[in-house]
């Protein structure tokens, strides 16, 4: 079985990308191993006897953002497994790749174009770097 992990921002963009791995699901003769993910940034600072609070917000948070991606594939009727993470998002996909032992990743581009990927960086652009599977980027 193929095990893909498709970050998820709860954008637009993030929805198309699981149309897409919906429609590669289709056309493949064994199964996807599907994987969504949602990387929540960070809360600043460390405050003392908040965690608990910081952890709840986080996980709210990301099955927020995961609720469209979940909702595509609930009605097709496709298994997958969600994961919400705390971290910088390109080293957090990365070290999820590690950790589920992921053949691919499938995530979405702002498509800003070359230049603006240079000046600003992406996380796509991050992932490429920071993983040894595929990557396929969907615009």
């Amino acid at each position: 079985m193929h095990k893909v992990l498709v970050p998820v921002d709860g954008s637009e963009n993030a929805l198309r990308v699981v149309r897409h791995v919906l429609m590669l699901a289709a056309e493949v003769k064994s199964p996807l191993d599907i994987h969504l993910l949602n990387v929540q940034h960070p809360l600043p600072g460390t405050i003392k006897g908040v965690a608990e609070q910081a952890r709840k917000f986080h996980q709210e948070e990301g099955e927020a953002a995961l609720a469209g991606a979940r909702k595509i594939l609930d009605d097709a009727k496709v298994k997958y497994t969600y994961h919400v993470s705390v971290g910088e998002a390109a080293p957090t996909v990365a070290q999820m790749v590690k950790e589920l032992d992921c053949d691919q990743v499938i995530m979405g581009t702002r498509g800003m174009g070359s230049l603006g990927n240079m000046v600003l960086g992406s996380v796509a652009t991050k992932v490429l770097h920071q993983t040894d599977v595929p990557v396929m980027l969907v615009k």
